[in-house]
């Protein structure tokens, strides 16, 4: 009677549990919460994973591996790529979960809409995070700009594209430009949202495989 038991339960056999990356969201309501279809979620979990597991082991992305992914280069600090860092990081953790590298990155995505990329750019130039953006923000971020382009300008160059955003924007004349301004000059000035899109994020799914390489060349 004992082996008639024990000859029961053995074809059964547990499957080994996936162990999903941290912060790891259904691809179906990730995708219906952002621009990415279901395949480019699920090919942005792989990359994520790759990206992840390219410096620190901890399937987590830190700011240098958030570079690379982005930006193409994992140089030291910019202002830019590092304000962009800090946007994704919505923890405010230090890294980046799977959830949050998926739902903020759909901003970069050539189908989101010109109101969310540009509700995004003004938290991004505003620097303080006083709900308006000064100049001296505006013009620090310009120089970040130009550092990530590997552009330069002189300095009276930058302050007259300082001076001409704010002639533009700063309808009211109170020296900062409000939420409502920015909108309208975006409206006026679209190239000024060059920098919210990532074309390649077009179909990620295609895309992936250069992103694999470049990230194992780079590391």
């Amino acid at each position: 009677m004992g082996g008639a038991s024990s000859s029961s339960s053995s074809p059964s056999k547990r499957r080994p549990k996936v162990k999903r990356a941290p912060g790891y969201e259904d691809p179906a309501v990730l995708a219906a919460q952002t621009s990415f279809t279901v395949n480019e979620v699920e090919a942005l979990y792989e990359l994520y994973k790759t990206l992840s597991l390219s410096a620190i082991k901890d399937g987590l992305i830190h700011k240098e591996q958030f570079r690379l992914a982005l930006f193409r280069n994992s140089r030291g600090s910019n202002l830019f790529a590092d304000r962009v860092f800090d946007m994704f990081d919505l923890k405010r953790n230090g890294v980046i979960e799977f959830g949050e590298f998926v739902r903020s990155l759909s901003t970069f995505h050539p189908k989101a809409s010109e109101s969310e990329k540009t509700k995004f750019a003004f938290k991004l130039y505003d620097l303080r995070g006083t709900g308006y953006i000064e100049k001296e923000e505006l013009k620090e971020m310009v120089l970040a700009l130009l550092g990530e382009s590997d552009l330069s300008l002189s300095d009276t160059a930058v302050e007259e594209i300082v001076d001409n955003t704010f002639n533009q924007a700063d309808s009211n004349g109170d020296g900062r430009i409000d939420p409502k301004e920015w909108e309208e000059f975006v409206k006026k000035n679209p190239a000024s949202l060059r920098n919210m899109s990532l074309p390649y994020l077009q179909d990620i799914t295609t895309a992936f495989p250069s992103f694999v390489m470049h990230s194992e060349v780079e590391d």
